[in-house]
């Protein structure tokens, strides 16, 4: 008998996704007849933006051949204009279409990024609870994530000097979300500069990966005409070297399925290295990038639609979250995500208990167990992350779920 062929080291310890790890226990839920909710993972529900889906029912070619590794001149060339027409310039001169490279969702930007900055047995760091796929993509490039600890009791604030002491001889880069998946949090002009200073200083790589930038939710909301957006690092001055900003039409035109995304850079050297990534992958989607760019055309009033419906989602759920016994959590104020402190010991056992024991009236919920948005052994374990894009009449079923659910399993427990 022969024996089987191995797999690399790589490949067993490969992290699963705490977003999707769970879905065995949906599957077979649903095949019981219960109707699963899925707060677990950010799909919107709400449509495509319709200048992008025009785009696709327009697309004619006989031919849907390779695009350029680097994207479309066109798109590149809209997408500098967008940049600079909201506040990119003001950071060390006008962004370049040579400065933006077209990747396969910003998912891939981040990947080419950590694999251009880091070696083996190199660093970034992330501020926890992080986005997961950080640690995945860091884990493929055998690079280590190291953790700079945040607390829903400082709403997620990421401190410069907490920054500045997790920095190691190894450390290549630090690594952030604004707005932020999974706290929701949105750093300020003030917090990126400052987080700006520490890399510049420590002469390395700050990562802003930026994909939610439209959804912010200010105290007192902007004019019906008007679209606030989350300060870039790109309009940082100082960082021309340092900054990398990694985007995605995925969440701001509700395009998950499209897969383009972008890296930008001043950094001529870090821009080389992820085009030559690119020329190896060959392409970004053709079809897509031609949708990516009728986006950019969409109206103010049609994604100002789209971010108040969040800010109501939001509202609704973090108020119904904290009028559940023993639930605490923070408001968010960008994104379409929250970390929320649940009244049990293993969030991850009651997640698994709504799916495989529980249903309210044929009905339950799948949340993300948030121990695994944090490197920190320990951290996360009481929490659950919730990505409220459902619409009010579902997520205010989701919240009666959940409270009856916390209900069953504290009687369980005893």
């Amino acid at each position: 008998m022969t024996a089987a062929p191995s797999l690399s080291r790589r490949g067993l310890d490969a992290p699963a996704s705490p977003i999707r790890r769970l879905t065995p226990y949906a599957d077979q839920a649903r095949a019981r007849g219960v109707t699963v909710h899925h707060l677990n993972i950010g799909q919107p529900d709400l449509a495509t933006v319709q200048p992008m889906l025009a785009a696709y029912q327009a697309y004619d070619e006989r031919v849907v051949a390779y695009s350029p590794s680097e994207g479309y001149l066109a798109y590149r060339t809209a997408l500098a204009e967008h940049y600079n027409g909201l506040d990119a310039a003001r950071g060390g001169g006008p962004i370049t279409p040579d400065q933006i490279l077209v990747t396969v969702g910003g998912s891939e930007a981040l990947l080419f990024a950590i694999a251009a900055m880091c070696d083996v047995g190199d660093q970034i760091l992330v501020a926890e609870p992080y986005y997961t796929n950080y640690r995945g993509f860091s884990h493929l490039l055998g690079v280590e994530v190291v953790p700079v600890s945040t607390h829903a009791r400082d709403s997620f604030a990421v401190p410069a000097e907490r920054v500045r002491a997790a920095i190691t001889p190894k450390t290549r880069a630090f690594i952030i979300p604004s707005p932020g998946n999974p706290t929701g949090m949105v750093l300020s002009a003030a917090d990126l500069a400052a987080l700006g200073e520490v890399c510049v200083q420590a002469g390395i790589f700050f990562v802003a990966d930026e994909v939610y930038r439209e959804f912010v939710y200010p105290d007192e909301p902007a004019a019906a005409d008007a679209l606030p957006r989350a300060p870039s690092v790109l309009a940082v001055p100082g960082l021309a070297e340092h900054a990398v900003m990694i985007d995605s039409v995925s969440k701001r035109y509700s395009a998950c399925g499209a897969r383009v995304g972008c890296l930008v850079t001043r950094n001529a050297a870090l821009y080389s290295a992820c085009l030559r990534f690119a020329q190896a992958r060959l392409s970004p989607p053709t079809v897509d990038q031609h949708a990516a760019l009728a986006a950019l055309r969409t109206p103010v009033a049609e994604m100002r639609a789209m971010v108040d419906e969040y800010r109501a989602r939001r509202d609704l759920i973090v108020a119904g979250l904290n009028a559940i016994p023993g639930v605490s959590c923070p408001t968010p104020t960008g994104a379409f995500y929250l970390i929320t402190d649940l009244p049990v010991a293993d969030a991850e056992d009651f997640c698994i208990f709504m799916l495989r024991d529980f249903d309210l009236g044929g009905e339950t919920m799948m949340m993300a167990p948030a121990e695994g948005f944090y490197a920190t052994p320990g951290l996360g374990k009481n929490q659950v992350r919730i990505a409220y894009v459902l619409g009010r009449d579902k997520l205010a079923r989701c919240l009666e779920i959940l409270r009856a659910g916390l209900e069953a399993y504290s009687r369980r427990a005893r």
